[in-house]
């Protein structure tokens, strides 16, 4: 059947209206007198459907074809482990099949066509979330790292939020949703998850979870209600998802080059903050405007601060040292061999005592990394001073130069004693800067004596607070008060008596 529009447009134009016969179309154009006559009948070509053809030597195998599809899906194999037609055509050879390649390439393109779910169109009401974490690659400091970015989005209006982290677990999961509830200026009634390990610990049914420790704190201190989609079906938060991939082709594209994942989520908070005027298809006005009604139907943000961190119990070992997520942290050496418990953040560890927090560090989301705090040891050394020089914890403790000046000057006047007096000014560092301690040392060392005794009064002297003045501004009533000059003739008659 002839489908060039030009030639059937060429056709109709000379017989209908300049007149030229049927069978000189024929003769010219080799058509059949039924074809010529269906394109006069018809100003534009019908569309070409073409008839299926009969498969008899296909026939008996296309159950077969059926149940293996099937039985991928069931199983939840990933795509680079399914059959391809190819493989499809060589297993049924080996059960007997004697047709060719392209008719079982031909029917399982059918089948998978097909066979793909189709859905229902969705309303979204004002109030609810969905929730997801994507990965995407970020140059950190000049070297590229695979990170995890934290999207939130509420369906109703289409605003999101996104903040990166260097991994996703617990402390990440709970971070994520604090910055997005301050974000959204609320906390959405009903959030939609997946069945990530961060919030499920184990699937009972095919709505039955149970959840985590970490995401029932989460839950319990901001009251929203949990939606969980089921097996292999994250159609059903759809939003969320396509957000995810939104997310990676304009935010991570190109690779954005940034110093840390704090000026990472600067940068994304603004763009967050820019998609927030864009007019979304299908709906009235931008998304700040339609923000508005979903914050009014938002649970309101709690007085108290969730604190979005992974606790655990643990004890100090022998060498002052607290293990977290495969990372040591080092502690005030009186509390090794001691219960503490520790805090993990995003961007710090923190760790407590029955005194309160004991210590603080940076956190490190590398492997087998020890973070020391060179301080944490100063009370062991003054025990053991001839450490000093060998003390892993202090090998990369950049000091100012006065403390080296101070350290020789100490040692040459007080020989073996000099190193311990010099760990006593060191000492000085848990109470004080050290900015502030290198101040003191500066003005001591100007003395011809200078040893702790002398740096700590420097610093007490700056701590010493100023000697009050006494003023009649705001006492006006005490202007009409004379006082009498004291007579010093009692008191000398006095010293008399007491001389005698």
């Amino acid at each position: 059947m002839i489908q060039d529009m030009e030639e059937w447009n060429s056709i109709r134009q000379r017989v209908l209206r300049e007149g030229v016969s049927i069978r000189q179309i024929q003769r010219e154009t080799g058509y059949h007198h039924k074809t010529v006559k269906r394109i006069l009948s018809c100003s534009s070509p019908p569309p070409f459907v073409s008839p299926s053809r009969s498969k008899p030597k296909l026939a008996g195998y296309e159950a077969r074809i059926v149940a293996i599809l099937e039985a991928e899906k069931e199983d939840g194999l990933p795509q680079k482990q399914r059959h391809t037609a190819k493989r499809i055509f060589e297993r049924l050879v080996e059960e007997g099949y004697a047709g060719g390649y392209t008719q079982v390439r031909e029917a399982v393109r059918e089948l998978r066509r097909t066979s793909q779910e189709v859905f229902v169109p969705l309303i979204h009401t004002p109030g609810e979330a969905q929730m997801d974490f994507g990965h995407a690659l970020v140059k950190m400091n000049g070297r590229l790292v695979k990170a995890a970015f934290f999207v939130m989005v509420l369906p109703y209006s289409d605003a999101f939020f996104v903040a990166a982290y260097p991994r996703e677990c617990t402390e990440t999961f709970q971070d994520g949703h604090v910055r997005a509830f301050s974000f959204f200026e609320g906390v959405p009634r009903r959030i939609s998850y997946d069945n990530a390990r961060t919030c499920v610990s184990e699937i009972i049914g095919v709505h039955a979870r149970k959840l985590t420790y970490g995401f029932l704190q989460l839950q319990s201190h901001y009251l929203f209600e949990e939606h969980f989609c089921r097996i292999r079906r994250p159609n059903e938060k759809g939003v969320v998802e396509s957000i995810v991939k939104f997310t990676r082709l304009n935010f991570f594209v190109p690779v954005p080059e940034m110093g840390s994942f704090e000026e990472l989520n600067e940068y994304l908070l603004r763009r967050c903050n820019e998609d927030l005027d864009r007019r979304v298809r299908g709906k009235s006005a931008s998304k700040r405007e339609m923000l508005k009604e979903d914050q009014g139907a938002f649970l309101k943000l709690p007085a108290a601060a969730f604190e979005a961190c992974r606790t655990r119990s643990t004890q100090a070992n022998r060498l002052s040292l607290v293990r977290f997520e495969d990372n040591e942290y080092s502690v005030p050496v009186r509390y090794a061999h001691h219960k503490v418990v520790v805090k993990g953040f995003v961007d710090k560890v923190r760790i407590c005592g029955q005194d309160g927090v004991v210590a603080e560090h940076e956190r490190t989301w590398g492997k087998e990394d020890i973070r020391f705090e060179p301080v944490h040891y100063l009370e062991l050394l003054e025990r053991k001073p001839g450490a000093l020089d060998h003390a892993k914890p202090l090998q990369e403790w950049a000091l100012p130069e006065c403390f080296e000046r101070l350290r020789e000057r100490l040692q040459h006047e007080g020989a073996a004693q000099g190193t311990r007096e010099y760990i006593r000014v060191l000492r000085l560092l848990e109470r004080h800067s050290q900015a502030r301690l290198a101040q003191a040392i500066q003005k001591a060392m100007k003395l011809r004596r200078c040893n702790h005794d002398v740096v700590a009064h420097y610093l007490h002297a700056d701590d010493a607070a100023p000697v009050p003045t006494f003023t009649l501004e705001g006492r006006e009533h005490l202007l009409g008060i004379q006082v009498d000059m004291p007579d010093m003739h009692a008191y000398r008659a006095l010293l008399a008596i007491t001389a005698n």
